[in-house]
C-alpha cells in the first residue's frame, strides 16, 4: 500500500513537471504548393536569383482556406492538441517590417559572414504544419485528395505525416471534405507527434547553435590565448558539457565559424531550488556568460524563434 502511494506521488510529480515544460506551438499554414496553385505567391529577385515565396496575408483572405484550418484546428484540438492561428498572428505581426539592413554591431561591425536575409512577416511556430488538397469532381459527388505535414520550424525536419483521398461526398464545402477525409488518418498522425513529444522529454529538445565573429575582432576561433587549447574546442567542451548525454553534432567549424545541429538541450534548469522549463535562448545565455566570465570575451546573442541561436563573438 505504502509503495502504491509513493509511486502515485512519483507520477502526479511527473505529470507536474510535464505541464511546466515550454511545449511546441503548432501552426497549421497552406502548403507552398497549394498557395503557388491558388497564384498566392510572388517572385522576387534575391541578389540575382530568382525566388518565389508564399503570400500568407493575401491567402488568409481565401474563405475557403480559413475554414479549413478552422475544421483542422477543430480536430486537433479535440485531440489535445491546440494550435495558434494564423491570421491573429499574422495581424500581430502587420506593423513588424522584415529586417533588411545588415547586421551591426555596437562597434559598427560587420558580421564575417554574408548579410541576414530578410525576415519574412509571418507568424512563428515551433512546428509548422503544410496543408494541401485538392477537389476531385465524380459526377454529382466530390472528394478532397490532401497532404498534411508537421514540420518542425526550426530544424526543418519531418516530424509526422498524412496524405489521403477522402470517400465520394454529396457535401460542396471543402472543409467538410476535408474533415471527412483527415478523420481515418488524423489518430495516426497524433501519435507519431506524441512520440516526438515524448522523444524530447527523453533526449532533450532539439535545437541549432551557430558560433560566428565580428570582423573587428583581434582573434578567431584557432586562438589558443583563453585556456589549454583553441578557443573553438572549449566551446565545444561547453556544449558537451551541456547538453543531454553529450548530444550535438558538429556539421562545420572553422577559424570564423562553428555549426552545431542535433544539439539535444535539456527540458529543465534549476534556479533558486525550483526546475524550470528551459528554451534554446536561456541555454545559449550560458554559453554567453561561460566566455564573458572565463575569458572576458564579449559576445552578441541573437534568436530566429525558438529552436536556433546564433551567438557572435568578438563584440557586442
Amino acid at each position: 500500500m505504502k509503495k502504491t502511494f509513493i509511486t502515485t506521488l512519483l507520477l502526479i510529480a511527473q505529470v507536474i513537471l510535464f505541464s511546466q515544460a515550454k511545449k511546441p506551438s503548432l501552426m497549421i499554414v497552406p502548403a507552398d504548393d497549394w498557395c503557388m496553385k491558388n497564384n498566392y505567391s510572388q517572385e522576387i529577385d534575391n541578389q540575382g536569383v530568382k525566388q518565389i515565396i508564399v503570400d500568407y496575408n493575401k491567402a488568409i483572405l481565401n474563405s475557403e482556406l480559413m475554414n479549413v484550418i478552422t475544421k483542422v484546428n477543430g480536430l486537433m484540438a479535440e485531440r489535445g492538441f491546440p494550435l495558434k492561428d494564423l491570421s491573429a498572428s499574422l495581424r500581430s505581426l502587420q506593423n513588424q517590417s522584415a529586417e533588411d539592413a545588415m547586421l551591426m554591431g555596437k562597434e559598427g561591425a560587420e558580421i564575417n559572414e554574408t548579410p541576414i536575409d530578410k525576415l519574412k512577416a509571418v507568424a512563428k511556430a515551433d512546428i509548422i504544419m503544410q496543408i494541401y488538397w485538392e477537389v476531385n469532381e465524380l459526377g454529382f459527388e466530390k472528394s478532397v485528395t490532401f497532404r498534411l505535414r508537421a514540420i518542425d520550424a526550426y530544424t526543418d525536419k519531418q516530424i509526422a505525416s498524412a496524405s489521403g483521398t477522402g470517400n465520394p461526398s454529396m457535401s460542396s464545402e471543402s472543409a467538410v471534405l476535408i474533415e471527412e477525409a483527415i478523420l481515418d488518418h488524423i489518430d495516426n498522425f497524433n501519435s507519431t507527434l506524441q512520440n516526438h513529444f515524448d522523444d524530447m522529454f527523453e533526449n532533450g529538445r532539439e535545437v541549432i547553435l551557430r558560433i560566428k565573429t565580428w570582423d573587428t575582432w583581434d582573434y578567431d576561433l584557432e586562438t589558443e590565448e583563453f585556456g589549454d587549447d583553441e578557443l573553438g574546442i572549449l566551446i565545444e567542451d561547453w556544449v558537451s558539457d551541456n547538453t543531454m548525454k553529450g548530444r550535438f553534432s558538429t556539421s562545420d567549424a572553422t577559424e570564423t565559424m562553428m555549426l552545431f545541429e542535433q544539439v539535444r538541450i535539456p527540458l529543465y534548469y534549476e534556479r533558486n531550488g525550483q526546475q524550470r522549463a528551459l528554451d534554446c535562448r536561456r541555454w545559449a545565455k550560458g554559453l554567453k556568460k561561460y566566455l564573458s566570465s572565463e575569458f572576458e570575451i564579449d559576445s552578441k546573442l541573437m534568436m530566429k524563434g525558438l529552436g536556433q541561436a546564433q551567438l557572435i563573438i568578438g563584440g557586442k
